[in-house]
């Protein structure tokens, strides 16, 4: 219709850097590994980290509250946010970039627009968290009985290592099998196939050897308890990579395969290896022939709970499951007081699913927060509320 597409890509330059406050000042339109880059080139870490980070901008991950694979040790956007700069729907100059770890002085305008999908105004800047850079940085790709057993694991290993748990990413066998069949250079570190995987990072701010003995020490307990039965460590940052790789190439893979039912779904972690078991369950009595495709953010309780045809179904007849399909997922997600989105946002594909858990108090507060910030309704308009 008549929509405007806004690009602020040309909007892009790094503006400061403040060693002493772990800070720096960005335009919107940075792509996500520039600041990286940026972050590590004066020893320091921006530890926002997923697979379009070639490509997507700040103001994009900023938009969508993006999470990642560090959300374990490092939270979300919103997390690695101080101050946004953001231009009103009435043309106006919102300068929030303050470097403040403690503002208590009115409403929390920042959090407003961090993930409201340009909604209620258009970012151009902010103010990003620094961190100290790991001087080590090890992963481990495990193979693990049941997702029962992987969050038996995870609870050792974060008692264990605390904050120096980055990373806790949980795939199954068809996940991998995936890979391994659509990219031609992929190999399985395991000798023998496993139902499930776990592609689990630490990092140590001191010492490399500490780290790998904090390591070797855990996956040990966990073979003689039966949660793993199999386990290698990278031995370079090379190897590291290629694990990363496995994990960041599933839902490409999956493309490739053919056309997929997805959800991006949450719930608490306590309760994310009771909901697999649940909802792949529930999926397998109303439709047979789907094949889950489960993978995601075990220690943050966030996964990528997606579906694709068997081998030689038709793709028209199994992409027409998709509302069915949507229902008893998302049903069950609420019943485990979760969420339909959990790292993607809304857009116009969940907008109206969401739209319908919500509460009536829910729906009136967020209506009269977009009234109030975008009376005319230009601010994208007919994502997220309609």
């Amino acid at each position: 219709g008549d929509n405007i597409v806004l690009s602020l890509t040309r909007i892009d330059q790094i503006r400061h850097i403040d060693r002493a406050n772990n800070t720096v000042t960005v335009d919107a339109g940075c792509i996500l590994q520039n600041v990286q880059d940026a972050a590590s080139g004066v020893n320091l870490l921006y530890p926002l980290s997923l697979g379009a980070e070639g490509s997507c901008t700040i103001g994009g991950t900023l938009s969508t509250n993006a999470g990642g694979t560090s959300v374990l040790r490092y939270g979300n956007a919103r997390d690695l946010c101080l101050g946004l700069e953001v231009v009103t729907a009435e043309g106006e100059i919102w300068d929030g970039l303050k470097g403040l770890r403690k503002d208590n002085s009115g409403y929390d305008l920042r959090d407003l627009f961090i993930g409201s999908e340009g909604t209620l105004g258009i970012i151009t800047g902010a103010v990003l968290k620094l961190f100290p850079k790991p001087a080590a940085q090890v992963v481990a790709f495990v193979a693990t009985p049941s997702p029962e057993d992987a969050m038996h694991l995870f609870e050792k290993a974060r008692a264990r290592f605390d904050t120096a748990l980055t990373g806790f990413e949980l795939m199954s066998d068809i996940c991998l099998n995936l890979v391994l069949k659509h990219h031609p250079g992929a190999r399985s570190p395991m000798s023998t196939p496993s139902p499930w995987y776990l592609l689990i990072e630490f990092t140590d701010l001191h010492s490399e050897d500490k780290c790998r003995a904090g390591i070797q020490s855990l996956l040990q307990d966990g073979l003689e308890s039966a949660l793993i039965s199999d386990a290698v460590i990278a031995e370079s940052i090379a190897q590291s990579k290629a694990l990363w790789a496995l994990r960041e190439s599933i839902s490409v893979s999956q493309g490739a395969e053919g056309k997929a039912i997805k959800h991006d779904i949450a719930v608490p972690i306590s309760t994310i290896a009771a909901f697999i078991n649940d909802a792949q369950a529930a999926v397998a009595a109303a439709y047979p022939n789907v094949r889950p495709i489960t993978f995601g953010h075990l220690g943050d309780g966030n996964l990528h709970f997606n579906f694709s045809s068997a081998p030689g179904d038709d793709q028209a007849t199994f992409f027409a499951l998709q509302t069915p399909i949507n229902r008893i997922v998302h049903d069950i997600v609420r019943s485990y007081g979760g969420t339909i989105s959990a790292e993607h946002g809304l857009g116009v594909l969940r907008r109206d699913e969401a739209h319908a858990y919500r509460s009536a108090v829910e729906k009136r507060m967020m209506a009269a927060i977009k009234a109030a910030f975008d009376p005319v309704g230009i601010m994208n308009p007919e994502k997220l509320l309609g």
